[in-house]
């Protein structure tokens, strides 16, 4: 694997809710439904039973994607399966009452107690008091990458110090070379520990979608790493044209994936924010298309507290004749789109 570990120290050398907002042919009308984190159509049933207080569909699922090593999608659903259980925890109760060390309970339970953590000001002592769950997930199996992930984010949220995240990277990638999900908990530490370095966030997310096989979602992750920066108003200023590259590199990764799909549509959402920032308004009509209903809560949460009336705003403007001409100047009318304020949208977090 070519190395992803960027000249810095040590550590960074390594690499269902519906609503209805004239429009192009091939594009959604602004009436078009739209739904915000919608599940597939395997997570779907394990929801719905999960609604019922039954636990078997979940567990079935986590077990499936499990032995088939499909540990992108093994990462979603326990992402999923854990934010509904925050809020219908009894299903998952009696799931680990009748299973305690089954491997998906494990799994899900480590990412609900870190979940439940994180929005605290004691965050870091509290999640001090998660390790064993996670650790109980990492040895219920070895392969498994996802509890390794969650790791990663519990490091950051910790303050864990560098050796100690190196370790954990050394063993995630060891498990899966181009899990997207611990690339993307590796570039949050590292912007949060180095907190403006985002040249050498980008420089880890390019040596890391280098490496990577063209359909995996971490040819995203340059773009993802553009986004902290467009968002953060703080640090050197970067480049363009690298942006514009990050872009191109996300845009190339869509172009891969089926329309309408509510798993890239994570991907798209992101990648639409960073085109409207950089103004390229034709690119962002053409990942309008490929979203189709498919809103997601990230990034415009970090907008608006609701996400979905942004997303439908941002699409009606889109879709709509550019005001002609722009009072402001187009850097400042896709500010106000995006909700943005000198420079700022409220900060990433978990």
């Amino acid at each position: 694997m070519v190395d992803t570990m960027a000249p810095l120290p040590s550590f960074i050398r390594w690499a269902r809710m519906t609503k209805r907002s004239a429009h192009p042919a091939g594009l959604p009308a602004a009436g078009d439904e739209a739904v915000l984190d919608a599940p597939d159509n395997r997570l779907s049933p394990a929801l719905v039973a999960a609604a019922r207080g039954e636990y078997d569909t979940a567990a079935a699922l986590l077990a499936a994607t499990r032995a088939a090593a499909a540990w992108e999608n093994h990462d979603r659903y326990v992402r999923h399966l854990a934010a509904f259980a925050r809020s219908r925890p009894e299903w998952f109760e009696a799931w680990c009452t009748t299973a305690p060390r089954d491997p998906g309970a494990l799994l899900v339970g480590a990412q609900l107690a870190v979940d439940r953590a994180w929005p605290s000001p004691a965050r870091a002592e509290l999640l001090r008091e998660v390790s064993p769950l996670i650790t109980a997930a990492a040895r219920a199996d070895d392969r498994d990458p996802v509890p390794w992930r969650i790791a990663l984010d519990h490091a950051r949220g910790s303050r864990a110090g560098h050796r100690y995240v190196e370790e954990l990277w050394e063993a995630a990638v060891r498990r899966a070379p181009h899990h997207h999900g611990c690339h993307v908990a590796a570039l949050r530490y590292l912007a949060a520990s180095w907190h403006g370095a985002h040249g050498e966030c980008l420089d880890f997310a390019d040596r890391a979608a280098q490496d990577a096989p063209a359909d995996s979602f971490v040819q995203a992750l340059p773009a993802r790493a553009a986004f902290g920066y467009l968002t953060d108003g703080c640090g050197p200023q970067v480049p363009r044209a690298r942006l514009e590259a990050a872009a191109d590199s996300a845009v190339a990764l869509s172009a891969r994936f089926p329309a309408d799909d509510p798993w890239s549509a994570g991907i798209r959402n992101k990648l639409l924010y960073v085109l409207v920032r950089l103004e390229r308004w034709q690119d962002a009509r053409a990942q309008l298309a490929l979203i189709g209903p498919y809103a997601t809560s990230f990034p415009w949460d970090r907008c608006s507290d609701d996400p979905l009336g942004h997303f439908l705003r941002l699409r009606a403007h889109l879709l709509s004749p550019l005001p002609q001409p722009l009072p402001a100047g187009p850097a400042a009318w896709s500010g106000a789109l995006l909700g943005k304020h000198g420079g700022h949208v409220r900060a990433v977090d978990h």
